[in-house]
């Protein structure tokens, strides 16, 4: 689920608007885009997070809203203002797009947390692929969010730079390593061998695994680290977990893919009468036809106006991209850049995958891989074939989304409707909702 040109695009249009509304009220007031749109770790339906610095005594929440209201930049009855938040913000969705933005006043750690993961990204380069697949992974099974009991984008990208920093078998920081291995190892660390209720993740001074009482020392007065203890690598004393309630949760559908992973690559998935016409990932990702839908419209409405941003396009690609935004395979080119190759899953010796056969907390896996021919970790944003009964032939190789399944009913929070009026022909064909 790479982002495309045309998406960011779609979202600088969004952010234009936005600021446009700013600045006719506050003409010296500055705009700053953080969260995973500035990281350019997003998703078709991610949300873009802004920031509003100027001098205020309070944040102007209602002033903003009232003149977002009066230039019809929300959807109708989109906006709701939560001064009540621990960070206060304003939550609407865009009119045109259907995109969702959050927008805060003066919080400087959002704009700093974000250049933080782009200098990791820097370091690491298999990182964004790795946040790509997790983060699809967790918003089909509704445990993105924190207020759903899940965990947020920031813990996830802790998680992943914490497990790439402490590696024992590989150097992250190099760009041929097997990343459907790491994906299989990442699950299992977090799945089943990580301890969660002694244990705590740091990430400052090159990474380590420390007791949660140490952690303790540093936090304010009548706070403990919680389940999922991430330490803030920005504020000293703030645990990024404390409020993922539903650490366990994520924890169990962690270990539910290593399995379903582990089980797919082994020898006796040759036998599989699926083998052939499903990719080893797309056991355990799916991706709607709606969400298709929704890219290709993208693709024809903003593929005229895709221009070059830098610090906000990330050209980010899966090593095995899901379906291009008008749902088919992009041309191959010669010669082919690495990071769009076909991504390999190597296969350890069949013994190393059972539970508990870890020499360290990090990863069971050793490094003597064998390659097995077929078997590729490949994002596809359709099947032509249904698995069980959860999913079902839809035209040429569509998918309708799977019924009665939550571990596979993804974007029910952003499931699309058809729109009401269709009295121009530039409007969204379906809209999406939370």
């Amino acid at each position: 689920m790479s982002p495309c040109p045309e998406e960011a695009a779609m979202r600088r249009e969004v952010v234009k608007r936005i600021e446009t509304v700013v600045k006719d009220l506050w003409p010296t007031a500055d705009v700053q885009i953080f969260g995973s749109f500035s990281t350019g770790l997003y998703l078709p339906t991610s949300d873009i997070d802004l920031v509003v610095f100027g001098k205020w005594e309070r944040p102007p929440l209602q002033l903003l809203e009232q003149a977002l209201r009066k230039h019809n930049v929300a959807e109708p009855g989109s906006i709701k203002v939560l001064d009540k938040a621990t960070v206060p913000i304003i939550k609407l969705t865009d009119q045109e797009t259907e995109v969702k933005v959050d927008i805060s006043f003066n919080m400087e750690t959002g704009v700093r947390a974000a250049e933080f993961i782009k200098n990791y990204m820097k370091k690491y380069s298999l990182l964004p692929y790795l946040i790509l697949v997790l983060k699809q992974f967790l918003l089909q099974r509704d445990l993105n969010e924190v207020f759903t009991g899940g965990i947020s984008s920031y813990s996830l990208i802790l998680m992943a730079i914490s497990f790439l920093q402490l590696h024992p078998r590989i150097d992250a920081r190099r760009a041929d390593e097997n990343l459907g291995m790491l994906l299989v190892e990442f699950f299992e660390l977090y799945g089943r061998n990580f301890n969660y209720l002694k244990t705590g993740i740091r990430i400052k001074e090159g990474g380590a695994y420390i007791a949660k009482e140490e952690i303790m020392k540093a936090m304010t007065s009548g706070y403990r680290p919680s389940m999922l203890c991430i330490e803030d690598p920005l504020l000293p004393g703030n645990d990024v977990g404390r409020s993922s309630y539903g650490a366990m949760q994520v924890k169990q559908v962690f270990d539910y893919a290593y399995i379903v992973l582990s089980h797919a690559v082994s020898p006796l998935a040759r036998s599989y009468p699926n083998r052939d016409s499903e990719s080893t990932l797309g056991r355990i990702v799916k991706v709607t036809q709606e969400v298709i839908d929704y890219r290709r419209w993208i693709k024809e409405k903003w593929g005229s106006k895709v221009h070059p941003a830098p610090d906000l396009d990330n050209r980010i690609k899966i090593k095995e991209r899901i379906n291009a935004c008008d749902g088919e395979q992009p041309q191959r080119r010669d010669p082919e850049p690495p990071y769009t190759q076909h991504l390999t899953l190597s296969l350890p010796c069949p013994q190393l995958l059972s539970s508990g056969s870890s020499a360290s907390s990090v990863s069971s896996l050793s490094g003597s891989d064998i390659q097995h021919s077929g078997m590729k970790l490949a994002m596809k944003g359709s099947h032509n074939h249904s698995q069980g009964s959860s999913y079902s032939s839809v035209g040429s190789g569509g998918v309708r989304p799977p019924v009665g399944n939550r571990g596979h009913h993804q974007y029910n929070r952003t499931s699309w409707r058809r729109k009401k009026h269709t009295h121009t022909r530039d409007s969204l064909p379906v809209s999406l909702s939370r």
